[in-house]
């Protein structure tokens, strides 16, 4: 089953501060594009060492957005493109597509 994103982390370490909530939302909406862009770009150049570090800054949002399974593929891909191995970039692809979409919709 595909997972979806959502913010029931978000909401559970915010403890209804809603201002917190909102800042968290705007910080992710802000540095997802980017670091996604800068991942692909990476991607495309064949630089999979620095392309692996993008992946360990997303992977840590994949979790705060409920992603589990999608933080254990980032984990793996990570590894993998230290050791210029690129297996996973399609699925952790669409991942990262999956929460763009998202975003736009917070």
């Amino acid at each position: 089953m595909k997972e979806t994103p959502n913010l029931n982390y978000v909401d559970e370490v915010a403890g209804g501060d809603m201002e917190f909530r909102q800042k968290y939302i705007t910080i992710l909406k802000e540095e997802f594009p980017q670091e996604m862009n800068d991942y692909l770009a990476q991607l495309q150049l064949g630089e999979l060492k620095e392309a692996s570090l993008i992946v360990h800054k997303i992977k840590h949002k994949l979790n705060s957005l409920g992603l589990n399974d999608g933080h254990s593929l980032a984990v793996k891909h990570e590894f993998e493109l230290r050791n210029d191995i690129n297996l996973l970039s399609g699925e952790f692809t669409e991942i990262l597509r999956g929460i763009e979409s998202y975003l736009k919709t917070l």
